[in-house]
């Protein structure tokens, strides 16, 4: 059923493709304040990383302390996603999402009146990396489930895609925003400016609007809720194997992004402006990917294009990884983030067509599981990259990747179905509404 206050689009924009139909989620009222909320937050947060990483480098000045750190988010990130899906499924929203951003914004602050105070040591940035860990597993299922709340099954494609347009952009616009303020305004001034964004996605989220929790039991435990999520996932093949299939190259191939100072420093000798343009090229690689993704209309060959996708993103992280030089490793990195992007948003968006409302919270939190194995994932890849290089790394990571998409594909009746299963799902969607 479309969600309160969803328009549906004339036919032929939507089925047409294009700038308007890639953007036809924005009319819709509520789902503009949350993409407003969602911009706002995931510009602070990534604008904070490097932030955070700066603090911590000038305080430590060991590189060791910035794994430690972002080792303190990745674990109660990881342990916590299924907790923060129950939580998502039992209680409103956007009042979930609003105490979880309170929270964050406590936390920050309490950083930034050290930093200011010249008291603040590394302890407390470990401490607060802990509740940054903490916090993400309960924001962030809440934030992928509202939108279909907002918006329906029939336009969820499109809303997903742009939200992960505009995450893919703050990977850009957050480093590069905060980069330019730290000479002007210094680290303490950077990091009021992150804290005031994530004000700012705190307020935008007044214009989302009130939507009922989803239906189910609230008086039965914690744990009988968790297990029915785990046994939904052990029932319901095709979705087993598509979260397996999304955290696939999240886990083998997405922590290579680690390594490029790596490559900057030792393989093509170009420095931080080299490993800034890296960045800023994966990012807007992954935009293009989402955008390519907003302005289609899905209805049949979903799998064709998840498994071209997959194909193309290890095909062109093995040639980034053995590119002997730099000018031609950026178009590479550069179309292997969007092949990974459009990848991971036909995935996520075919889960949650396919799953009912009563459990969306809790599968979102699955999902979100990927996010914490990515610096998981770190942990072996950089092992290789210690003792054979990082291109070796790297470019076993991609074949790894394009080894067991095949497997899944050849062994799994279910993910063959996708196209068939989706296509049966939007159709009740709409009957329904």
């Amino acid at each position: 059923m479309s969600g309160p206050g969803f328009r549906p689009m004339p036919p032929g924009p939507r089925s047409g493709g294009g700038f308007r139909t890639a953007l036809v989620a924005l009319e819709n009222r509520r789902y503009r304040w949350l993409f407003a909320s969602n911009m706002a937050f995931f510009l602070a947060m990534q604008g904070q990383m490097l932030v955070r990483s700066m603090v911590t480098f000038g305080l430590t000045d060991s590189p060791l302390a910035l794994g430690l750190v972002n080792f303190a988010v990745a674990i109660p990130m990881t342990l916590l996603s299924p907790f923060g899906g129950v939580v998502a499924d039992r209680f409103e929203r956007r009042r979930l999402i609003a105490i979880a951003q309170a929270a964050l914004i406590v936390s920050e602050s309490v950083v930034l009146l050290l930093l200011v105070t010249d008291r603040l040591a590394f302890w407390h940035l470990m401490c607060t990396a802990v509740v940054i860990g903490s916090v993400f597993p309960f924001t962030m299922p809440a934030r992928t489930a509202i939108v279909v709340d907002i918006i329906g099954k029939r336009g969820l494609q499109n809303a997903m895609a742009l939200s992960m347009g505009g995450m893919n952009a703050t990977r850009i616009l957050g480093p590069a925003m905060q980069g330019l303020l730290v000479p002007w305004v210094g680290l303490a001034g950077a990091f009021s400016v992150g804290i005031a964004l994530y004000g700012v996605a705190f307020l935008c989220l007044a214009g989302v609007g009130r939507h009922p929790a989803a239906e189910g039991a609230r008086d039965q435990a914690v744990a009988k809720d968790l297990g029915e999520g785990f046994r939904y996932v052990a029932d319901h093949r095709l979705i087993l194997v598509l979260l397996l299939f999304g955290i696939l190259p999240m886990f083998l191939a997405m922590p290579f992004q680690t390594l490029l100072v790596v490559f900057t420093e030792q393989v093509w000798n170009v420095g931080s402006e080299g490993l800034g343009v890296l960045y800023a090229v994966s990012g807007f690689g992954g935009f293009l990917g989402s955008m390519y993704v907003a302005q289609r209309h899905e209805t049949r060959g979903r799998l064709r294009t998840m498994l071209t996708s997959l194909v193309g993103f290890a095909a062109f992280l093995f040639g980034f990884a053995l590119s002997p030089w730099f000018y031609l490793a950026i178009p590479l990195v550069l179309v292997a983030n969007v092949f990974s992007s459009v990848f991971g948003t036909l995935n996520n968006a075919a889960i949650q067509v396919l799953i009912p409302d009563r459990v969306r919270g809790r599968i979102s939190s699955f999902l979100m599981m990927s996010f914490g194995l990515t610096p998981l994932g770190t942990l072996p890849m950089a092992a290789v990259a210690e003792r054979y290089g990082a291109p070796t790394a790297v470019a076993t990571a991609s074949v790894l990747v394009l080894v067991v998409g095949v497997l899944f594909y050849a062994m799994s009746p279910a993910l063959r179905s996708v196209d068939e299963r989706t296509r049966e799902a939007l159709a009740e969607a709409s009957e329904a509404s």
